[in-house]
């Protein structure tokens, strides 16, 4: 597959407080599930309530990942995902079991782009997500605010003055403060890479690992060749988040 969520530990060390929580409340899908078949999350009040955090080396690993509910954006003006969960088989409808039925696409929600997303000889060579480093996926990680008035251009880029040595950044944008993956339905105006900004990260940084906050890291505009300056090189491929909740 050609891209695959991250059940994300991609995870900001020492940035917040996390919030992870325990199923509660119910639906038709699973008890476990809020609403009834629409979603792969728990509610609101019960992730704020419960707290728990995970550790990582001396650090903790903070859950950013987006629950999977039917009203999630998708990748097409005012598109939603639709239903992930459905009870297939009931024991309430007469079945001898319960069954329930997961439906989904890989590039969706919070997820992270296989180095063959977008070039046909990594996919060939089976560089899939499996094959992506959990090191570089797991540890310290910036957290920096664009310029809100640009795409993130080379000329975005050279104004955050990343230092040499960081691996990890997640750029947070326009799109957090425009609340866009709370929104019901896809946006193509969010804010992502130009290919001059991908070129300019993979010529002067030493970053390996791309977060931003929504469905793609590459503006539309610039959709397929940012990516493609991303995925081009073997040993310099970014495994590049193309959405991450950093709102």
């Amino acid at each position: 597959m050609a891209a695959s969520r991250l059940a994300l530990l991609l995870l900001v060390l020492a940035v917040a407080a996390a919030r992870h929580a325990l199923p509660a409340a119910g639906s038709d899908a699973h008890p476990g599930y809020d609403g009834a078949e629409d979603t792969c999350g728990v509610p609101a009040a019960a992730a704020a309530a419960a707290g728990r955090m995970e550790e990582y080396g001396s650090g903790r690993i903070l859950d950013i990942t987006h629950a999977y509910r039917a009203d999630l954006p998708a990748f097409a003006p005012g598109a939603v995902t639709g239903p992930v969960v459905r009870l297939r088989d009931s024991m309430a409808n007469g079945t001898l079991y319960n069954l329930s039925e997961l439906k989904m696409e890989c590039h969706m929600g919070t997820h992270v782009d296989a180095p063959g997303h977008m070039n046909q000889g990594h996919f060939a060579a089976g560089l899939d997500v499996d094959k992506l480093d959990l090191d570089l996926l797991n540890g310290p990680t910036l957290l920096v605010d664009t310029p809100r008035n640009t795409n993130i251009t080379a000329k975005a880029m050279e104004s955050l003055n990343i230092p040499k040595g960081v691996r990890r950044v997640l750029f947070r944008t326009l799109n957090t403060d425009r609340k866009l993956m709370w929104k019901k339905g896809g946006d193509l105006s969010y804010v992502g890479f130009t290919e001059d900004g991908a070129q300019w990260l993979v010529d002067n940084t030493d970053i390996k690992l791309v977060g931003i906050d929504y469905l793609s890291v590459a503006a539309y505009d610039h959709l397929i060749t940012a990516h493609v300056v991303f995925f081009k090189i073997p040993n310099k491929s970014l495994p590049s988040i193309a959405e991450l909740s950093t709102d």
